[in-house]
């Protein structure tokens, strides 16, 4: 699935924009660590539950393994 859902939770939003915003100044992902710290979840298993959610529902992608390689689907 290429295309972007339609309806996102508030919480995947917020996600979204972290990884966009933190790919504009880094150049790569950030880590699910460094995503959690962002958007104020304690807990990393969170963060990769809605990433995992986001990449099944085609929001964005993994060009590897880690989060650190994922970039956002138009």
């Amino acid at each position: 699935m290429n295309r972007r859902p339609e309806h996102l939770t508030a919480r995947e939003e917020q996600i979204l924009r972290c990884i966009r915003r933190w790919i504009e100044e880094h150049g790569e992902g950030p880590s699910v660590r460094q995503l959690a710290d962002d958007i104020g979840l304690s807990s990393t298993a969170s963060v990769a539950y809605h990433l995992a959610n986001l990449e099944e529902r085609g929001a964005l992608v993994r060009d590897g393994r880690g989060w650190r390689t994922c970039r956002l689907v138009q």
